[in-house]
């Protein structure tokens, strides 16, 4: 949308929930009696986008402590999230707030800075990373822009806050930040001298937590241009240095026009195998790469295990057999990544019957239990289980019968293999 002097001032049914509210409450307490408090940050910009909201952050002229002290005379929860930044987190009937107090870095190492607290709204804003984060909203709702970025929201356009440079050496993250907010608000090609920027400071990522780097990263490939961001971050040597590895690009894209042609709303698991995971190794190397959860993890191996056995033209009693071995939701998961790595247009009909074959299909459950090889004389122990696991396997092989005969047939052949035990090979 574009962006006019009207934007200046948000009108109550722009933003409904600044007059109104928690927030409302929140600001009486602290944008009053020689104090000024300012929303800050993503919610002036996505209000000015057209898009919700999100977290609310405010900006404020006082000190943490006076924050905490107002804060809980008015009866809010407070906690310390951040406090030696200036950064106190308050709750205000269950909605929290984050609280900044204006502050300008003095020492910075690339991860981690030291702060000065001040009164200076302009000074505050220069420390931001982008432009278009660095609009303040006051309580009158006037939008006050200190550093050029409506001009640059109204471009979509991604722009460091003064020497590139210079805010990505106070944060190296601020590279993976460039990228993820050109991939969620930026259009055509990402600023040329922020690209450069973060180009040659490529090699510092190496010394941020990847933990941090996993969080950027996880909402990176989920915005809407991630796929041409990709591309950019590939082309400029950034890529391989996150993820330790090549990235699989048109798999990438592809999943993402299958997303939307599916109707599916973007996972940043499912994207991130896309991406980067064709082995259950690469599935390990992203686990340390980027310090993912036992269940991402889990996840990853699922959709690396395989996938490329998944495929439309094979006898669907092949697949519903997969899909009983591992699941619906496993199979469905293995069978998105395969369509992304199959070059198959998105709407290929043939892949959406596949993927949909859950839908279509529910598994059977196994009709066989220990009794029915006891009363037929197999005794308990490693025999009974050997015989369990094998008419199993002869059942699903079957095609996954019900009737009593089948059945029966299965249950003797497992007994009968059991006894004999497994055959020796002669040399």
């Amino acid at each position: 949308m574009s962006v006019d002097e009207d934007d200046l001032v948000f009108t109550p049914e722009r933003a409904p929930w600044l007059g109104s509210g928690p927030l409302a409450r929140l600001l009486a307490v602290l944008d009053a009696n020689g104090e000024e408090a300012r929303v800050v940050g993503g919610a002036v910009r996505n209000t000015i986008l057209g898009l919700p909201p999100g977290d609310v952050d405010l900006a404020t002229t006082a000190l943490p402590e006076v924050v905490v002290q107002r804060a809980t005379a008015a009866g809010f929860h407070t906690v310390p999230t951040g406090i030696e930044h200036g950064t106190v987190t308050v709750v205000v009937n269950d909605q929290p707030f984050e609280v900044t107090t204006l502050r300008r870095d003095i020492e910075t190492d690339g991860r981690h800075a030291v702060v000065r607290f001040g009164r200076d709204w302009a000074a505050d804003a220069a420390r931001r990373d982008f432009t278009m984060n660095a609009l303040f909203l006051r309580r009158d709702r006037r939008v006050i822009d200190l550093v050029g970025g409506l001009a640059d929201i109204r471009a979509r356009r991604v722009r460091f806050i003064g020497d590139p440079a210079t805010r990505i050496g106070e944060d190296l993250l601020r590279v993976l930040r460039f990228f993820r907010f050109h991939a969620a608000y930026g259009s055509g090609e990402p600023d040329p001298a922020g690209l450069s920027a973060c180009i040659r400071a490529r090699g510092g990522l190496e010394i941020l937590s990847r933990e941090r780097v996993r969080v950027e990263m996880l909402k990176l490939i989920v915005a809407a241009r991630a796929a041409e961001t990709a591309v950019v971050m590939a082309d400029s040597g950034i890529l391989d240095r996150v993820l330790a590895g090549v990235a699989e690009l048109a798999a990438f894209a592809r999943l993402g026009a299958v997303e939307t042609a599916l109707g599916l709303s973007p996972d940043p698991i499912r994207r991130l195998a896309a991406l980067a995971v064709r082995h259950l190794d690469d599935a390990t190397r992203l686990r340390e790469r980027l310090r993912l959860s036992n269940d991402e993890h889990r996840r990853l191996r699922v959709m690396a295990a395989s996938w490329w056995r998944i495929d439309p033209n094979a006898p669907e009693e092949d697949m519903r057999a997969m899909l009983y071995r591992i699941g619906a939701e496993n199979f469905r998961e293995r069978a998105l990544i395969a369509f992304a790595h199959s070059g198959a247009e998105a709407g290929d009909r043939a892949w959406h019957k596949l993927v949909a074959l859950p839908k279509r299909w529910t598994p059977p459950k196994f009709p066989l239990a220990a009794k029915d090889f006891l009363e037929r004389g197999l005794e308990k122990g490693p025999m009974l289980g050997m015989a369990l696991a094998q008419a199993e396997e002869a059942w699903i092989e079957a095609g996954f019968p019900g009737e009593r005969s089948r059945l029966d047939a299965i249950v003797q052949t497992a007994i009968k293999s059991a006894r004999a035990g497994p055959a020796i090979s002669e040399k």
